[in-house]
């Protein structure tokens, strides 16, 4: 892999991970696209460290606030950050449990682009839906277990390819009422735990494996892309929905969906 290929799938992934748009459909199709050889586990685990770096350097004071309340002694003036910490733990298991038990099964079975197309549509659609039909008033303090429980089991489903972890976890936090912003920040609260024990999974499954030297420039490179492009995405996905709807992303998703259509029929598309 070259600097420059390392460089621009760090970049891709920094930003797909965190846009409603899907990482995984730009990640396979990226390299199809230009040519360029499968990444490798190896690499995929370096870009996804990248985007966990990035998701707690940007909270940083929320997680700092959340974990520090839950050692606060006052009752009566006790932050409500620590219930957000357990509401976060909560949301975690349904796909840590769907993770454990069916992450190869899945990957293995649904990584098509076929799928990856009606994934990418039909998420856009429960995206415009819920932006048509919900009146989006919650803000975080409202989040309820039962919100939590729900973006938590949609988060299972993004080990679907084209899913997008951040499109159906927005998606059901806009069903449970939230606004833009809030179901955006609980989501990228909640991917954190499921990231963290994702990458050290694979970590512990390739260290026997280590990383060739030559790789080890390019992925560095990639590593520090990914987090960089990652955290300018969150920043600006954050302001972005304080005053916008989510248009721009159903749009992209079903143009994208349907060319990924056109290029199976036409170009042999075949990751």
């Amino acid at each position: 892999m070259t600097l420059a290929q390392a460089i621009v799938l760090g970049a891709v992934q920094g930003a797909t991970e965190f846009l409603p748009i899907s990482s995984s459909a730009h990640l396979i199709l990226a390299p199809w696209l230009m040519g360029w050889p499968d990444q490798g586990l190896t690499f995929d685990v370096v870009l996804h460290a990248g985007t966990l770096i990035a998701i707690l350097s940007f909270f940083w004071k929320d997680w700092f606030q959340m974990v520090a309340g839950v050692f606060q002694r006052d009752r009566h003036n006790r932050s409500p950050q620590p219930a957000m910490l357990w509401l976060i733990i909560c949301g975690t298991v349904p796909a840590a449990i769907v993770g454990f038990l069916a992450e190869k099964t899945i990957e293995t079975t649904l990584r098509s682009p076929f799928i990856l197309s009606i994934t990418l549509i039909g998420v856009a659609l429960l995206l415009w839906l819920a932006e048509r039909i919900v009146q989006l008033n919650k803000d975080l303090s409202q989040v309820s277990l039962t919100d939590a429980l729900s973006i938590g089991g949609a988060q299972a489903l993004a080990l679907v390819p084209g899913t997008s972890r951040s499109g159906i976890t927005i998606a059901t936090g806009l069903f449970r009422g939230l606004t833009r912003e809030a179901a955006a920040r609980f989501s990228f609260l909640l991917s954190a735990p499921i990231t963290g024990g994702s990458v050290l999974k694979r970590l512990l499954d390739l260290q026997q494996a280590g990383i060739a030297e030559a790789e080890r420039i390019p992925m560095l490179f990639g590593f520090l892309s990914s987090l960089i492009v990652g955290y300018l995405t969150i920043k600006f996905l954050m302001r972005y929905l304080q005053r916008n709807t989510l248009q721009v992303f159903i749009v992209y998703r079903i143009v994208l969906g349907v060319v990924i259509l056109l290029l199976i029929q036409f170009a042999g598309f075949r990751p």
